[in-house]
């Protein structure tokens, strides 16, 4: 009985390990297995793909980036190229406007001058003409016999002194008429050669001012290219460090000069020390961005913004040489005064500058014109006063 249930044990053992082993090597298992191994590999390769889409537009994204940043340093090439031209316009602009003005006040003085020389021949002409009625009323007398009268010898030579005066004051007068109607042709030339100059002037500046039209509207298009490159908070940021740190080495490069200078004692200047609250503005307008205001993240404004009008002259605040006058990234037409003691005055955004380095300038002397150079959007001053280096308030000093 015992072997009995022992050898059914045996066999129903050896049922369910048949069973079991049949089962793993049905079809239907032998089908889940490699579904799991194929859902395995195909979340594997669509891995794959996704990182290597990823990387391709990661590499994309690079590509743009430097395209991009290409473009934009042509473009802004193009900028300082458009307002390099546009300087050189301004300043021919602004030289025939003086040219005109010192030949309308000439061609006025020529004007004032022929008037009184007009005056001065009519009164020429009446005073000889008082002098041949006079020789005619007196003038029953031959020369000749009062020469030959013997009677009378006095009244003969007092006769002969009267005539001799009064031929030598006709000739006098005569000659003065003369030297008069000389220089009134002579004033009436110059005046209608002045009349001419002023003509082509006013013609020249005609076309320069058109040229100057044509030079800011090809300005307008390369902004309006360069606006199309969007920069981050970010970026933006970067380019205003940069900007800010390359006007500062050249600024300091600028006081070392300076200092060699005054060492040398080849420039004798006294600085701006005493001059607080005495100074006038640069040029007139309204205050637009002040010392200290918050330019861009943490960075702040060095000097003040002035909103003008374009082509409006900026004159310096005091006597001084020219350090610098150049165009400069992000400052675009710049010109930097050396005060003497340390102090430097900077004006940026220029349409055009009006001296060149070593150049020296009295206060209130014309430097430059108001502008949008830098790639600004509207006219405007930028101005800045440093003491050694540091950047200090204009309004301490300016009024």
């Amino acid at each position: 009985m015992f072997v009995k249930q022992h050898q059914t044990k045996n066999h129903l053992a050896a049922y369910i390990l048949c069973t079991a082993v049949s089962f793993f090597y049905t079809p239907a298992y032998a089908t889940q297995t490699t579904t799991s191994k194929t859902n395995t590999t195909d979340k594997s390769q669509q891995t794959s793909k996704n990182l290597d889409k990823v990387h391709q537009e990661i590499a994309t994204q690079q590509k743009n980036i430097a395209l991009t940043s290409k473009k934009r340093e042509k473009l802004e090439t193009q900028l300082k190229n458009d307002e390099l031209a546009i300087a050189e316009i301004a300043k021919a602009v602004n030289f025939t406007d003086n040219e005109l003005v010192k030949s309308q006040n000439k061609i006025n003085q020529l004007t004032h001058q022929k008037v009184q020389l007009l005056k001065q021949k009519i009164q020429q002409q009446d005073l000889l003409a008082q002098q041949l009625r006079a020789a005619y009323s007196s003038g029953n007398h031959d020369y000749l016999k009062l020469i030959l009268n013997q009677q009378k010898p006095a009244s003969v030579q007092r006769t002969l002194s009267y005539y001799q005066y009064f031929n030598q004051a006709r000739i006098d007068e005569i000659t003065k008429f003369e030297a008069t109607v000389k220089l009134l042709t002579q004033v009436t030339l110059e005046q209608q050669q002045q009349t001419e100059k002023l003509t082509q002037l006013k013609q020249q500046q005609v076309n320069q001012k058109q040229q100057l039209s044509n030079s800011s509207n090809t300005r307008k298009s390369t902004l309006k290219e360069l606006s199309k490159q969007l920069l981050t908070n970010q970026q933006k940021l970067n380019k205003l460090k940069s900007e800010e740190e390359n006007l500062s080495i050249e600024l300091a490069r600028l006081e070392k000069l300076s200092r060699q200078e005054q060492n040398q004692k080849s420039v004798n200047l006294n600085g701006l020390g005493s001059l607080k609250h005495k100074l006038n503005w640069p040029t007139k307008g309204r205050l637009f961005k002040r010392f200290g205001n918050r330019k861009q993240g943490l960075l702040k404004w060095k000097g003040v913004l002035i909103n003008a009008s374009a082509g409006q002259e900026i004159k310096s605040i005091h006597n001084g040489k020219v350090l610098f006058s150049d165009w400069l990234n992000g400052y675009g037409l710049v010109i930097v005064i050396d005060h003497g003691d340390g102090y430097m005055s900077l004006y940026g955004h220029n349409q055009a500058l009006l001296k060149n380095v070593g150049d020296r300038v009295e206060t209130g002397e014309p430097l430059a014109l108001v502008g949008q150079s830098g790639g600004q959007s509207r006219a405007g001053l930028y101005f800045e006063i440093r003491h050694k280096g540091q950047a200090v308030n204009p309004k301490i000093w300016c009024q």
